[in-house]
């Protein structure tokens, strides 16, 4: 197996972003975001090694209530360019880095299963069980998800690296 990371919902090559953080061996994978569950769901299922799980800014949603995700997707569908234009100067705060480089129009179906996502605490258990480690990387002032939530969360199966004047893509 090669190093393996899954870009966020509506990015493509995003990972020089989490350059100081990534541990690029032959069984690291890692996610940003949406991404983060694609790589979380890969490492839970493949049949081969994986040593470490890195997590950067998990799409973490399960604790937003269903208005709060129909309010998400109804924009999106209405307006997708508009949507992703706040949603890119939301990735960046509070850096002034330029998402544009990366932005790829995401999918109706990709929001939507990031925003119903349930991150289940049996299948971290279970990843833990086959001797992956798990890092989660979450930044304190991110302006996508609920960072004090998801350290709480991820704290019993996981290092957690809460970072200080940090966004979303912990710059």
């Amino acid at each position: 197996m090669t190093f393996k990371f899954f870009s966020g919902f509506s990015l493509e090559n995003e990972e020089e972003l989490f350059d100081e953080y990534l541990q690029k061996t032959d069984f690291t994978v890692s996610g940003f975001s949406y991404g983060a569950i694609k790589a979380f769901e890969y490492a839970l299922t493949t049949e081969k090694r994986v040593d470490l799980l890195q997590l950067f800014s998990p799409a973490f949603f399960q604790t937003k209530d269903k208005k709060f995700k129909r309010t998400q997707l109804l924009h999106f569908k209405k307006d997708e360019e508009a949507y992703s234009k706040i949603f890119l100067q939301n990735v960046a705060f509070p850096s002034k880095i330029q998402m544009t480089q990366y932005f790829k129009l995401g999918k109706y179906e990709e929001l939507e299963e990031l925003l119903s996502y349930v991150w289940e605490e049996k299948n971290l258990q279970k990843l833990l069980d086959k001797g992956t480690k798990i890092e989660v990387y979450l930044g304190q002032k991110d302006k996508i998800i609920d960072t004090t939530t998801a350290t709480d969360f991820f704290a019993n199966f996981a290092t957690v690296y809460y970072i200080k004047q940090k966004g979303h893509i912990l710059k």
